[in-house]
């Protein structure tokens, strides 16, 4: 896990090492444990390391393969790279180091642009190939690792965040129009290769690029997910044993590739709280467990420990219990939008920023249960979507999940943003691919490959990296998702949701925590916003940075401020608090470049 940059000219001008000089020091919390670069006549490359598989010089990067004419910076890690790099030594390859990045060199040489097919991991990552004066782009099939990038005539940048990015300069930060629109009716998520500015574009998942020297890209799409069942009939009992086995599977890579330990986030809910029992299952020893709970709001609690506490005493683990106070949050809140690569809404952001802090001083890994419920049907709005057999596939979804309606976004926002209704066509573009049997498993491919790449785990990414703490995510192993997109909708629909995890859980969960209702990271402040946080986002929103830029429509933002515990989106997200971040966000990441 660490940060990566780069830039290729490809117009014939000199490189200037101030490039990736100035983008360095943004990517150093992604990781403070070495940093080096590396250049030739048209390429710059910049790596701010992790220490995570082979501690030792040897893997520190960028790397350099003379004899195979290929230098990489990546960002990730590689769970089968033992047995490729097994592989790779019968064949004949000669290896300098012990770790997964230098296994990826091998797999660039021997497939070419064909070899992010054969990696089974999170990873981002950059080969400049000596030979052909190519550079090799590619993005791990889940969108784990974060790959953004710049483009024009001159150029073309590349970086782990935005904020390398910005810091580089020659960046379009104009408002793009598309990703404005998918901002406020997405809940933040700017499917890619959109983001919230112009001049900043990121990489889909599962894909790769290749950029010749002239500037010429290729893009290749090399994973599809299908949601189908299979041929022959399986049983309920068979499809939970398949799917259990294989989450074994997925906690035991994420286990095992590592040279350093590796604990848990423990929230309190089933999916963690799975993780943790299939961890003691593993025989795990002196497992650490992390928790963090906040003030309890009147309508909300702030805490889940009742729950969590439950996991700690029959597993035994060395617990970790945070506890933060409200003056806490408003006080840290700056510095978690400060490591925000892109702007979030969900309130958990900063939840998982203070978490973070704390447990990057005890481990530099752990395992975290997001994905399960995109990938198992966990939220309240699965059921209604696929009960809801009205109208188009997309108006069958908007009406459970979008923020806002188009007619609702045309009030929110300066008239110079209006355009069309771009997130009903990328969702029609989504929910229409082909290769799915019904409208539910259309709807839970579409979050599983776009949408939570850019809410949870891009959440998750930012806010551990800025403590140098890896997350691995065994819910989001690309041979689960595959398994389970194509399990029947009732077993993921059932019991109100994760049927399948529950069956796996009972007897190895509590079943106070598989039978609670369905929880969510509680951060009550910032759903029912009152007192210092309603004055600080009155701030936010009425200072003249905020007037001068205008984009909002100044009646939307008085009618939310006059009544800001009273305008929540469909899935219950605080639309004051929308607006505030994204305008904060950007005074404090693009009006200070």
């Amino acid at each position: 896990m660490c940060g990566l940059c780069g830039e290729l000219r490809f117009d014939g001008e000199a490189l200037n090492p101030d490039v990736i000089k100035k983008m360095l020091p943004e990517l150093a919390r992604r990781g403070p444990d070495f940093e080096s670069s590396w250049s030739n006549e048209v390429v710059q490359l910049g790596h701010r390391r992790l220490s995570i598989i082979d501690l030792s010089a040897r893997s520190n990067q960028p790397m350099f393969d003379a004899a195979l004419g290929l230098t990489i910076v990546f960002n990730g890690a590689i769970y089968n790279y033992p047995e490729l790099r097994k592989q790779f030594i019968a064949e004949g390859y000669q290896f300098q180091s012990e770790g997964d990045t230098e296994v990826i060199l091998k797999a660039y040489h021997k497939w070419g642009v064909d070899c992010p097919a054969h990696l089974d991991g999170m990873f981002a990552f950059a080969i400049w190939d000596q030979n052909k004066h190519s550079l090799f782009v590619a993005r791990d099939r889940m969108g784990i690792k974060p790959f953004y990038f710049s483009k024009n005539d001159q150029f073309i940048r590349f970086a782990s965040n935005t904020q390398a990015l910005l810091a580089a300069g020659d960046i379009d930060t104009s408002i793009d129009k598309i990703g404005l629109h998918h901002q406020f009716t997405l809940h933040a998520v700017i499917p890619a290769p959109h983001t919230i500015l112009s001049g900043i574009k990121k990489l889909e998942p599962g894909t790769s690029m290749l950029i010749d020297k002239k500037g010429r890209v290729t893009t290749q799409r090399y994973w599809h997910l299908k949601a189908q069942r299979p041929k022959e009939k399986v049983t309920d009992q068979e499809w939970t044993d398949r799917i259990h086995d294989q989450l074994r599977d997925a906690v035991r890579k994420r286990l095992m590739v590592a040279d350093v330990p590796v604990g848990v986030l423990l929230s309190g809910g089933l999916d963690s709280s799975l993780l943790v029992a299939l961890l003691a299952e593993s025989n795990v020893q002196d497992l650490l467990t992390y928790s963090i709970g906040f003030e309890d709001q009147p309508e909300e609690k702030g805490s889940e420990f009742e729950f969590s506490d439950q996991v700690v005493e029959r597993y035994q683990t060395q617990h970790h219990k945070i506890h933060i106070a409200n003056d806490q949050v408003l006080k840290r809140l700056p510095e978690a939008v400060q490591a925000m690569s892109e702007p979030m809404f969900g309130q958990d952001a900063v939840a998982f920023y203070l978490l973070s802090e704390q447990v990057s001083k005890s481990v530099k890994v752990v395992q975290s249960g997001q994905g399960a419920d995109e990938v198992f049907a966990g939220y309240f709005w699965y059921p209604r979507m696929h009960e809801d057999i009205n109208g188009e596939y997309v108006d069958r979804f908007g009406r459970y999940y979008f923020d806002r309606d188009h007619s609702e976004y045309l009030q929110t926002v300066n008239t110079k943003y209006h355009g069309e209704d771009y997130t009903s066509l990328k969702m029609a573009e989504l929910l229409n691919e082909a290769d799915a049997d019904e409208f539910i498993d259309r709807v839970l491919r579409a979050d599983v490959t776009t949408l939570i790449v850019d809410d949870p785990v891009k959440r998750v990414d930012n806010m551990t990296m800025a403590f140098g703490l890896e997350a691995r995510v065994p819910f989001l192993d690309y041979r689960l998702v595959e398994l389970a997109a194509q399990v029947p909708p009732h077993l993921k629909l059932g019991s109100g949701g994760k049927h399948i995890l529950k069956q796996i859980s009972r007897g190895i969960v509590p079943d106070a925590v598989i039978d609670r209702p369905k929880g969510y990271f509680p951060m009550p402040a910032l759903k029912f916003v009152r007192g210092d946080f309603l004055e600080f986002m009155r701030e936010i929103l009425l200072q003249p940075a905020a007037q001068q830029r205008g984009l909002y429509q100044r009646d939307y933002v008085e009618k939310l401020l006059s009544e800001p515990d009273q305008h929540f989106t469909r899935l219950q997200g605080s639309k004051l608090w929308h607006l505030s971040l994204l305008e904060f966000w950007l005074q404090t990441h693009v009006d200070r470049t």
